[in-house]
């Protein structure tokens, strides 16, 4: 039986989370190449990205309840090896229908397999840290990404971007069919006993809304520097730079874990992802729009790392954090078709008006969670 805590679960773990997070490294290059090599309007390609999110949202509620019932092992390997040919048939076709179905079907296999993936994240010893480390390695991933899928864009065309998404999702089913590994052990009756509480309800609500802000301007990064003139070259820089930005939030997060609490970065997130969605929406200079964009993933990195180690504290099971797909995909399912709606009927602009709102929201959410030193003073009063 392989350990999450052995080189080769760990390793197959990150492989599976970065397949499985392809959106958060790929969506405003998926958006952008759905407009500009497809010719899909703003909504319509936010609608594909959607269906996709949609998919992963509706598998991951499906399999989040089922946990401890399911072959880990097989539902990964079976769901990336499922993701990769919807992938590679999309790669063959042009027409939105085809597309359509393909990027439902490829979502809803990616979904249940990253559920899969980071319940039993959330059942290894040390939660916080081997999430991190799975974050590290999506921006590895999201360097390399942007190394090599921008040219293979200019040389082969849109299909290259559905290719790549086809070889990503077939390496992470092989690592999961050779090395997956099964989640820590928790007695019967713990598990039984394990619920959702408020808490974890509002902590659930709090990441969904950070997710939704994070799609919504992230599908539309490229195109709003493009279509505030800045040169293809210029913009290509930035995204390469938010690559590299990226390597840095999640070591930092499991640096930090017992320095900084978990609650105070919450409360402090969303608000700062709401001011860098203005700045990058409304900036006509390229230093400001170079400067907000390249910082702007690292945040929803940083602050889900601190929210996954704090859920995972709340609710043990690994139940909740199985969920982890549905509850970044329920928003970021909802950003794309929602921004390119929003930016077709009134402008880049409104997308901070609606960041602002919904940073509110997860401000609001994320103040109900307690810390652990809270709910120690309660237990020992009760």
């Amino acid at each position: 039986m392989i350990r999450t805590d052995s080189m080769r679960g760990r390793v197959a773990l990150m492989v599976a989370h970065c397949a499985g997070m392809v959106d958060l490294v790929a969506l405003p290059l998926w958006v952008g190449t759905l407009i500009s090599r497809f010719r899909f309007d703003p909504q319509q390609a936010g609608l594909l990205a959607t269906l996709f999110l949609a998919g992963a949202v509706l598998a991951s509620v499906l399999t989040a309840p089922r946990f401890h019932r399911l072959s880990g092992r097989l539902v990964a390997t079976l769901g990336f090896a499922a993701s990769a040919a919807a992938f590679a048939l999309a790669a063959g076709s042009t027409a939105f229908g085809t597309l359509a179905l393909l990027h439902g079907l490829s979502g809803m296999a990616t979904g249940a397999a990253l559920s899969i993936t980071h319940g039993t994240i959330a059942r290894s010893a040390r939660p916080h840290r081997l999430f991190a480390m799975a974050g590290a390695a999506l921006g590895v991933f999201a360097v390399i990404f942007y190394a090599v899928v921008p040219q293979a864009l200019s040389s082969a065309g849109g299909a290259a971007l559905f290719a790549t998404f086809a070889i990503v999702m077939g390496v992470a089913a092989l690592a999961a069919l050779f090395a997956f590994p099964s989640p820590e052990a928790m007695p019967h009756a713990e598990r039984a006993a394990a619920r959702l509480t408020k808490p974890v309800w509002c902590g659930i609500a709090g990441i969904a809304c950070m997710a939704l802000v994070q799609a919504m301007t992230f599908s539309f990064l490229e195109r709003v520097g493009s279509d505030h003139g800045f040169s293809a070259a210029a913009v290509g820089g930035v995204l390469v730079a938010l690559a590299l930005v990226n390597l840095l939030p999640a070591p930092l997060a499991a640096l930090l874990e017992r320095r900084w609490r978990a609650r105070s970065v919450l409360l402090a997130s969303p608000v700062l992802q709401a001011l860098l969605t203005a700045v990058i929406m409304n900036a006509t200079a390229f230093a400001a729009y170079a400067a907000a964009a390249s910082v702007f993933a690292a945040v929803m990195i940083f602050a889900h790392t601190f929210a996954f180690g704090l859920l995972a504290w709340l609710e043990p099971s690994g139940r909740a954090l199985a969920a982890t797909p549905a509850m970044m995909m329920t928003g970021a399912a909802i950003g794309p078709v929602l921004g390119g709606t929003i930016v077709k009927a009134a402008g880049y602009g409104s997308l901070a008006l609606a960041a602002a709102v919904l940073a509110a929201i997860a401000v609001f959410c994320f103040s109900r969670l307690p810390t652990p030193a809270q709910t120690a003073t309660q237990e020992a009063l009760a």
